[in-house]
């Protein structure tokens, strides 16, 4: 019973702090409640609650911390027009133009303000800015 106390006092503070090893550290306690229930002895128990608590911070704490730092896999919004190709509509120069980009008409600029592209030339998405896509 007293496994099952320590697991719930161990579960609050993962949901008021949202840190994730009071939790694994409950899971060992649930695991040393299962192991009591069994008939094991105390020492069994907390070696059972050390053993779980443990491996599941050497294990998941790892993988958390990558799963958090990776960049999304799939570009949503104007991150994924960067790098697309897109056909000049109208003129496209530094000082600006019209281009269709993903079905859509957008207003676009050269990013070389010297260099100029016709109608019907393709161009390549290099940044969006506003509303303006920033071509070459």
């Amino acid at each position: 019973m007293w496994w099952l106390i320590a697991a719930v006092g161990l579960g609050i503070p993962l949901v008021v702090t949202a840190m994730p090893e009071f939790g694994m550290f409950a899971v060992g306690a649930v695991a040393s409640a299962v192991t009591a229930a069994l008939g094991g002895g105390t020492v069994i128990q907390f070696l059972v609650f050390a053993a779980v608590s443990v491996a599941l911070v050497a294990v998941v704490r790892p993988l958390a911390n990558r799963h958090r730092t990776q960049s999304p896999a799939l570009a949503s919004g104007i991150d994924a027009l960067k790098g697309k190709s897109a056909t000049v509509l109208e003129r496209v120069d530094g000082a600006g133009g019209r281009i269709k980009l993903g079905g859509e008409i957008w207003s676009a600029r050269a990013l070389d303000g010297d260099r100029a592209y016709e109608p019907g030339s393709q161009v390549d998405v290099v940044e969006i800015e506003g509303a303006t896509a920033v071509v070459i």
